[in-house]
Order: C-alpha cells, then sequence, then structure tokens
C-alpha cells in the first residue's frame, strides 16, 4: 500500500457537508485519516465566498492515475463540472486533489505530484501538518513543517472548531506515519 495525501476543499453549497461527504467516499478507497477542517480565505476572487479545506492521508492500493480518476469521479458526484468553471479559481462544490503519493515525482500532462502548488499555499500545509508534520516533500529537501514555518502567505487560515451535530464517520484510522 501507497501512503497518498489528497487536499480537499469546497465553498458553494454546503462546504462543511461536502468536505465531510468526501472524506467518507475517501475512506472507501482506504484506510484514512482526517485533519481538521479549517475555513480559508479564497485564493483567487477576495469576493468570493471563504472556502473549507483540509487534508486526508489515505493508504492505497490505487495507482496514481486510478486515484486521480477517483478524485475526478467524486468532484463531479458533488456537482463539480470542470468544463463549465469560467475562471482558475473559481468557486466550487468540491475539489479534491492529489497532493503528494508515497515519495513519488511525477510530471506528465494528466497529474503533477507533489502538486506544483503545495509548498506556497497555506491553506494546504496547514491542515497536512496536522497529520505529517515530519513528511518530506519529495524533490523539495524539506519536511512538512519546514516548509510551513518559511511559508510567506498572506491569506488567513483558521481552524474550525469541532461540529458536534455531525455524524461524520471516516472509517478506521490509521496509526500516524
Amino acid at each position: 500500500m501507497t501512503l497518498a495525501f489528497v487536499g480537499l476543499g469546497a465553498n458553494l453549497g454546503d462546504p462543511r457537508a461536502a468536505v465531510e461527504d468526501a472524506f467518507r467516499a475517501l475512506a472507501g478507497l482506504g484506510p484514512l485519516r482526517a485533519s481538521p477542517l479549517y475555513r480559508t480565505e479564497p485564493l483567487g476572487d477576495r469576493g468570493d465566498p471563504w472556502y473549507v479545506n483540509a487534508v486526508a492521508e489515505i493508504r492505497t492500493d490505487l495507482e496514481p492515475a486510478e486515484l486521480l480518476a477517483q478524485l475526478l469521479e467524486f468532484e463531479r458526484r458533488a456537482g463539480r463540472s470542470r468544463s463549465s468553471e469560467t475562471a482558475r479559481w473559481a468557486p466550487r462544490r468540491l475539489d479534491l486533489d492529489l497532493l503528494l503519493y508515497g515519495d513519488w515525482q511525477i510530471d506528465s500532462a494528466a497529474l503533477r505530484v507533489p502538486h506544483p502548488g503545495l509548498a506556497q499555499r497555506r491553506f494546504v500545509l496547514e491542515p497536512l501538518a496536522e497529520l505529517a508534520p515530519d513528511l518530506a516533500v519529495p524533490g523539495t529537501g524539506f519536511s512538512v513543517r519546514q516548509l510551513l514555518a518559511a511559508l510567506d502567505d498572506p491569506l488567513q487560515v483558521e481552524k474550525l472548531p469541532p461540529d458536534h451535530g455531525s455524524q461524520t464517520t471516516i472509517g478506521p484510522e490509521v496509526p500516524p506515519t
């Protein structure tokens, strides 16, 4: 099994529910650990609704392209239509990004791993650091914790309190790496 990390985000409809539903869908692919949820300022138009972001750690037997296909299918089921988005940073019902896949480095037309924006985005590094602060990010020479400490990102990122009314169940937790 390979340890992969997936970034989750949403800012349309009920973003918290969309991310929690995505955690449940991801748990169907393999053992999963989920970061806390974060409320984050949008990267694009500052007038857009704020996001709910998180990171999932998943142990999977799927190859990277197969995992990406599953992520895109989960987005589609959540109502995201990539073809209808008019801007790169358009609001969305669900966004799933394959951030890391083991110690692999992939640079193809369909997939780049590590995710090209990972080291510049607090809304990714904060929740990723909750799960794997000492994880070495392939190709950087730095750990998640080091990347976060060196980050110069002015966008606001706030940890959300747990929603005790939520019935989120994401499956068995795997031990930390």
